[in-house]
């Protein structure tokens, strides 16, 4: 089989959907289809990973109760990070809509696998900590195809893990990676929201350095 050609017109609608992957917090209450939801999981489980070991593990969270304990470590977690800053960033923090927990359809929890034999021990040796990435990488893959069917995904990291973990009775070798909101976007927009409200400007860029 002869591999694919990408060419430029490919090229510049991959820009436009690394573009427009945003981090979303408000969500319509529309349900997401699920047909698009395990395209997404199906492409995301192509993501390269450490060994081929293939760590990630994703879990559904539809359970009321096991959502409501993932917003409780939200909202303890949040209240702290608000009183580790000074008066005027403390309130510009507090304004800020940080999660969209309550909004999203769906709830998905991604999880590393730190027993998993698959791999049998490949780059890890050296580097364990390549598992936890290689989980990454599924994230991102799973954000950017969410993203081509015009849904929205909100990674939240204002939670405590082992309250989470212990909320959705994982095994003990499961370590949480990401938790994550995924809808349609009530709103759409090319800048993160974090610009946009005024919390941090875009960095540009980056340099790559020679040595």
């Amino acid at each position: 089989m002869s591999p694919p050609e990408f060419g430029a017109d490919f090229r510049a609608r991959f820009a436009e959907l690394i573009a427009w992957r945003r981090d979303v917090r408000r969500f319509r209450p529309d349900p997401v289809p699920e047909a698009a939801l395990r395209e997404s999981l199906a492409l995301a489980c192509l993501s390269p990973s450490v060994g081929n070991s293939q760590p990630w593990r994703f879990v559904r969270v539809s359970n009321p109760e096991r959502r409501a304990a993932v917003t409780a470590s939200f909202t303890r977690c949040n209240d702290a990070a608000a009183s580790s800053y000074d008066d005027a960033r403390a309130s510009a923090y507090r304004s800020l809509k940080l999660a969209g927990l309550r909004e999203a359809p769906v709830h998905l929890a991604v999880f590393c696998d730190e027993a998993t034999a698959a791999g049998h021990g490949l780059g890890r040796a050296t580097m364990p900590e390549m598992l936890r990435y290689s989980a990454v990488t599924a994230v991102h893959t799973f954000w950017l195809a969410a993203r081509s069917h015009g849904l929205g995904v909100g990674w939240v990291s204002i939670l405590c893990p082992e309250e989470v973990t212990a909320a959705l009775d994982v095994p003990p070798s499961w370590r949480l990676i990401a938790y994550l909101c995924v809808g349609y976007p009530a709103e759409e927009h090319a800048d993160p929201e974090l610009v946009r409200h005024g919390w941090q400007e875009r960095q540009g860029t980056g340099v790559m350095t020679e040595r």
